[in-house]
């Protein structure tokens, strides 16, 4: 960022002209529809699904072509490799805390305990699905065989398997690292003039993000009403103010050390939550993110790789739920699980959470794998079955607060890992933390309607970016 571009914001459009204003229209409309018709509501979800699916196609290519850019524009694997290291403490650290506060929710309100209802045969019969879906090797070498290691170069596009595109971007970007200056220079660009294209396609995408809104909305609302929501409305209730507790006071705390406020960065990522709550699905979101954090001060370096990788090992969100989740199902079938056994379930999650993809229903397949493979007199197969079609009930309500979550934490971790690595330009963080609408000229070029100037589109990104990352340490360094 240029000191004028800093300076200098944007002109403020009218609020109709924004995507959070049409996201909200859409999610009250959902909402209504949900009350008033919800026969006709049921018939909705299909626009949030279909919103959904054309977000996945795109997801993989983005990743790839931010993660080489971001390695190999750096030209020093040392760099990236410490970088990498970084992110995955942090993302460890977050893990474990995130499965502890969902067992000590979990056994403090114990939401299970009394539980007398009954799933439904419909319900059984989606479990035993989601059971069949989680049915894999369990076990470190199968994580690395299955969920890791890709089996051919294209097939984690074609099934969307973020985890596997993440290792094809990092061992390409390491490849173009190790060659001579020049060509380096070339093909990071033709991967940079591919992304813009790639981001092109997301601008049409996210036009469609009211409709899958009022979609996902007013299925949610016709569906899960007051009937199920009453049965287990302990359980949400509990869910979101466990993840409450995470992102205000855990996160809070990161970002108070970090020397921000995690008020303000909610406030700039809001369009984002609010797309996240009408979608349940953080996927949806994560092109806007690269955009936005980069023009909030970060460096492209540290975005292009903390956020496609937090997508699968940092997934805060999803972690309170699978420990949450697995202690009311022992508690809903009257059993009770020992500290020890607590302790060694959440260590297997530590593994089983990694590679879960933001998406709708994702959280739920993981928490299914996570206790067949935990095996045990606790988690027999006929108990799965009946605490997972329980929770499917609301698993909608819930999966919409994994995402959140789960956002919330990949934008903090890469602000804060971006201050631990010295490339986070702190003047202009605090700048547009205090004026979120200094970000709307590169979101509205990037994902918007409307264009800006030639002088300002056109960034070379390994040129520029590779030789400002020093001066944004010396800012970083700089400003306490």
């Amino acid at each position: 960022m240029t000191e004028a571009a800093t300076q200098a914001a944007p002109p403020r459009r009218r609020f109709y002209t924004q995507l959070w204003f049409w996201v909200i229209v859409g999610i009250v409309a959902g909402i209504v529809l949900g009350i008033v018709a919800p026969a006709a509501a049921k018939e909705t979800k299909w626009l949030a699904d279909a919103f959904i699916q054309l977000i996945k196609v795109i997801v993989g290519p983005v990743i790839f072509c931010t993660v080489i850019v971001g390695i190999a524009s750096l030209g020093n694997l040392a760099r990236a490799g410490g970088l990498a290291l970084r992110a995955l403490g942090y993302f460890l650290l977050a893990t474990i805390v995130a499965l502890t506060l969902g067992l000590i929710a979990a056994n403090v309100v114990k939401p299970g305990v009394g539980f007398t209802g009954e799933p439904t045969q419909a319900q059984l019969d989606q479990a035993a699905g989601q059971i069949q879906q989680g049915r894999t090797d369990s076990g470190f070498i199968a994580f690395l065989t299955n969920d890791l290691l890709p089996k051919s170069f294209l097939g984690p596009f074609v099934d969307n398997k973020v985890l596997q595109v993440l290792v094809l971007a990092i061992l390409t970007a390491c490849a173009i690292s190790a060659l001579a200056a020049p060509l380096r220079k070339r093909l990071v660009g033709g991967v940079e003039a591919l992304s813009k294209v790639i981001f092109g396609i997301i601008k049409l995408i996210m036009w469609l993000a009211p409709l899958a809104a009022f979609g996902g909305m007013a299925y949610t609302v016709a569906v899960f009403g007051s009937a199920s929501l009453a049965n287990l409305g302990l359980l949400m209730v509990t869910f979101w103010a466990t993840c409450a507790i995470f992102v205000f006071v855990v996160l809070g705390a990161v970002s108070a050390w970090a020397g921000f406020s995690i008020l303000k960065v909610i406030r700039l990522v809001k369009d984002e939550l609010l797309i996240i709550l009408g979608t349940s699905s953080s996927e949806s979101v994560l092109p806007r993110l690269l955009t936005k954090l980069e023009s909030a001060g970060a460096s492209r370096q540290t975005v292009g790789l903390v956020i496609p990788t937090g997508y699968s090992f940092n997934l805060d969100g999803t972690c309170i739920y699978l420990t949450l989740g697995a202690l009311f199902i022992i508690q809903a079938g009257n059993e009770s699980l020992p500290i020890g056994a607590q302790i060694g379930l959440a260590l297997l999650m530590v593994l089983t959470s990694k590679g879960a993809a933001g998406i709708t229903g994702a959280g739920l397949v993981t928490l299914a794998a996570s206790l067949q493979a935990f095996g045990g007199e606790f988690f027999t197969p006929e108990a799965i079955a009946i605490g997972i079609a329980v929770i499917i009930g609301i698993d909608r309500v819930m999966s919409e607060g994994r995402a959140v979550t789960n956002c919330i934490g990949n934008v903090v971790a890469t602000l804060v890992i971006a201050r631990w690595q010295n490339e986070l330009d702190r003047d202009r963080l605090r700048a547009v933390l205090a004026d979120p609408s200094l970000v709307a000229a590169d979101m509205e070029y990037h994902h918007g309607g409307g264009a800006r100037d030639e002088s300002d589109q056109d960034r070379a990104p390994l040129e520029n970016d590779t030789a400002d990352a020093p001066d944004r340490a010396a800012v970083g360094s700089g400003t306490r």
